[in-house]
């Protein structure tokens, strides 16, 4: 089969397609036939190398050699102890940990998957799991998103942040989107209500204040966010810098003890909204944002452009 493999660390040259061998499922793994993958952040800080990573991922060369978590496909096999699925049925799901998306053929347990909607395509299935969940995890699991709020998402026209807008819409709150300029009007189109285009307006220096900060880039000092902080208001980061990330843990329980305000970070619990999300997607009130999809030979500049971070939602790779 083919794969888009890397023996060493590096930016999207390393990357190339070579032929594997097929993998064959355990007793308790389905075999997929994928059709479409898209690329997460994670992904290209294990193709980086850096330090985190090569901590998870070998320190001089990766020890895995395949990327790509957000997978839909096809279950061509399953193996003698698996009961929720069945051979032909369609699904898609974070591999997380395991990797190996980025090839025709991949492996998964049952708990990494759900059923695709017969009305949702395998493009936008993989466009889902790993940027949905974040934003579900972010907005309810720990901003106890609430109606009437003002929501600031820093870094919003990705894929957290374009599925976060659509399902903080339900709950009629007020939302801000922060990015950069060439992302302003798809911004607009999927329900901000306000953009910044953070390159033109630095928006923790303005006056206005926000009862939700959903931060997906996690770019600034803690201080800097809890300036625009309202009172009992709570900030919550998805990912981005580590030594930030760092400072939001440390940080984080000393601010709600000295003020009302709260620090929070998402620990990402993969695969555990998909339902939720399905019941949305067939109910038309969430639709990923695609940025491509790209063919499999055109895999290097769909990673160059994730790279420079010029993508609009997610970009989806078919295979």
């Amino acid at each position: 089969m083919k794969a888009i493999v890397y023996a060493k660390y590096g930016g999207p040259e390393v990357l190339q397609i070579n032929e594997i061998e097929k993998p064959f499922p355990k007793d308790n793994e389905v075999l997929i036939k994928i059709y479409a993958v898209s690329i997460n952040d994670w992904d290209f800080g294990l193709l980086e190398g850096d330090f985190v990573n090569r901590m998870l991922n070998g320190l001089l060369k990766p020890k895995k050699k395949i990327l790509g978590s957000d997978i839909a496909g096809r279950i061509e096999a399953v193996g003698k102890n698996v009961t929720r699925f069945k051979t032909g049925d369609d699904v898609y799901g974070d591999l997380s940990g395991r990797w190996g998306g980025f090839a025709e053929y991949s492996c998964a347990t049952e708990k990494s998957l759900a059923l695709k909607p017969a009305g949702m395509s395998f493009i936008e299935a993989a466009a889902i799991p790993q940027a949905a969940m974040l934003a579900v995890q972010g907005l309810i699991d720990q901003g106890k998103i609430q109606p009437g709020q003002k929501l600031l998402i820093n870094g919003a026209g990705g894929g957290v942040g374009t599925f976060a807008v659509q399902i903080a819409k339900l709950y009629g709150v007020e939302t801000t989107g922060v990015d950069s300029t060439g992302k302003l009007d798809m911004m607009r189109s999927i329900g901000f209500d306000y953009v910044i285009d953070y390159t033109r307006e630095d928006f923790t220096k303005n006056d206005l204040s926000y009862d939700l900060i959903l931060d997906v880039k996690t770019n600034r000092s803690m201080f800097d966010y809890l300036r625009v902080l309202a009172p009992n208001g709570i900030y919550v980061t998805v990912g981005g810098s580590m030594a930030r990330l760092l400072q939001a843990l440390v940080l984080g329980r000393l601010i709600s003890l000295i003020s009302k305000k709260h620090i929070r970070i998402v620990a990402l619990k993969p695969n555990k909204d998909l339902i939720y999300m399905n019941e949305l997607f067939e109910a038309g009130k969430v639709k990923p944002v695609i940025d491509g999809p790209y063919k499999l030979t055109g895999f290097k500049e769909a990673f160059r452009i994730f790279g420079k971070g010029e993508h609009k939602g997610k970009v989806v790779i078919t295979i």
